[in-house]
């Protein structure tokens, strides 16, 4: 019979053993996060905020603001306490608000998880979030993304529509530390445009 304690190498304890084993879950999902910032923060960037800086600086901003109010509050919940004061930084919520913000944006493009299954993108945080379970991270860390995202979502999107009043519209002074960027549309080569009807032309 093979003893326990044969299994013991001197330069690895068990304990260091257990460490590097809850330590991989983190690393993976920070890799993950990672990825989401630098694929969708351009997608947003070049997509729907597309010569609108300040606009897209507002939107990390109010992220950042309502990720950061969560957390205080929720620090004083005695069931929540706990969970939020493992969490240390929340760059990864602002990243998956992010991910979360993009999914409502473009509800209808068709995409596939490690090409294991198809789905839509409006349930891309939800497989994204199923997957850090799975791997053994913490749920909390994107259902606060989730939480600040559908709030910007809400708020931008979906409340002006209702009321024809925007909550969220940038301020003039943010405006004011970016430069207005002119979006450039390139005009096809050898294409000749009609000239105006003659009538028009005579019009004061």
């Amino acid at each position: 019979m093979v003893q326990a304690d044969a299994y013991y190498h001197p330069l690895v304890s068990n304990s260091s053993y257990c460490h590097h084993h809850r330590l991989f879950p983190g690393y993976l999902d920070f890799l993950f996060h990672m990825f989401f910032l630098a694929r969708y923060c351009k997608l947003l960037e070049e997509n729907s905020f597309r010569g609108r800086t300040a606009d897209f600086f507002y939107m990390l901003l109010f992220g950042a603001t309502v990720l950061t109010g969560i957390v205080l509050l929720g620090g004083m919940i005695p069931y929540l306490s706990e969970s939020f004061a493992k969490i240390i930084f929340l760059s990864n919520s602002l990243t998956f608000m992010m991910v979360y913000v993009w999914s409502k944006q473009n509800p209808f493009i068709h995409m596939s998880f490690l090409g294991l299954f198809t789905f839509t993108a409006a349930y891309l945080p939800w497989v994204l979030l199923g997957f850090s379970v799975l791997v053994g991270a913490s749920a909390w860390v994107d259902l606060l993304g989730m939480i600040a995202g559908h709030a910007y979502y809400f708020l931008e999107d979906v409340y002006p529509r209702m009321t024809g009043r925007r909550p969220l519209r940038t301020p003039s002074f943010i405006k004011s530390l970016f430069a207005d960027e002119a979006v450039v549309v390139a005009r096809p080569a050898n294409v000749r445009f009609a000239a105006p009807p003659a009538e028009d032309m005579h019009q004061d």
